[in-house]
């Protein structure tokens, strides 16, 4: 009499233990996992980094005026494309919000860099945070449609050391930019290294199948027209305060 047969194996399909053992760094996911780390490592070294050399440029552009939106601008946009190109993301899978997040930050970078003037470099710094919330939230899909789910923890630790990392060394590399190079290099260089880190993640991702079987049916126009009201209210009380702040400087300035 014939053994009877087994039930086939329900769940999850898991990886070979080797496979796992070698977890994020295994070859098949080497490239994405540089590359993703990399590109949200730039993003926080550049983050940070501003800060460093914002009153350099200030002064060298002569913008103490906008000193303040050129900070919050980039927060204030990063809401709209985190929004956009989650919805994107849910609809048609990552691959090209991902492309045009980092686009968009690059360009914001170049910009920046190559500003003449303050308001021009604050175009760039609203710019860049499109860029810099879309590819946060696109890396974020990736991952869940690259790695099987006993990763997705080693992913995202690895994702919070390359936000924890820019805090330690940041601050010097952008003064070190500045003292030997030019404040633009803080921004140029950042953007020359990100198209490297993206074209190690593309090389994995262009071809891969990544549709969602079943897309997101949530209405994206209320959600959208809602993070632009946020990021419009949050430049709106930055450009408030500064012209008080302005305003209150004038007054207590002695006449001649």
């Amino acid at each position: 009499m014939s053994a009877p047969h087994e039930p086939a194996p329900t769940g999850p399909v898991t990886l070979p233990a080797a496979a796992e053992a070698a977890g994020i760094w295994n070859a098949r996911f080497v490239w994405v996992t540089v590359g993703a780390v990399a590109l949200i490592f730039l993003a926080a070294m550049q983050s940070l980094a501003v800060t460093t050399v914002m009153p350099v440029v200030a002064d060298d552009l002569d913008g103490a005026a906008l000193y303040a939106v050129a900070f919050s601008g980039t927060l204030a946009t990063s809401v709209i494309g985190m929004v956009a190109v989650g919805a994107w993301s849910d609809r048609s899978g990552p691959v090209w919000p991902l492309t045009s997040a980092v686009a968009l930050f690059v360009i914001g970078l170049v910009v920046a860099g190559l500003a003449p003037s303050m308001p021009l470099l604050v175009v760039g710094r609203l710019i860049q945070g499109l860029g810099t919330g879309g590819q946060t939230v696109a890396l974020y899909v990736v991952v869940a449609r690259i790695y099987p789910p006993v990763l997705h923890g080693r992913v995202f630790a690895a994702f919070s050391a390359a936000w924890v990392v820019p805090s330690l060394i940041g601050p010097f590399l952008a003064g070190a930019v500045t003292e030997y190079l030019h404040w633009r290099w803080v921004f140029l260089g950042v953007a020359l290294l990100t198209v490297g880190a993206f074209t190690m993640v593309a090389l994995r991702l262009w071809g891969t199948p990544m549709h969602t079987d079943e897309p997101s049916s949530a209405r994206v126009l209320p959600r959208l027209a809602c993070a632009v009201a946020v990021a419009a209210g949050a430049l709106g009380l930055s450009l408030a305060g500064e012209a008080r702040g302005l305003a209150g400087s004038s007054s207590r300035r002695p006449c001649s």
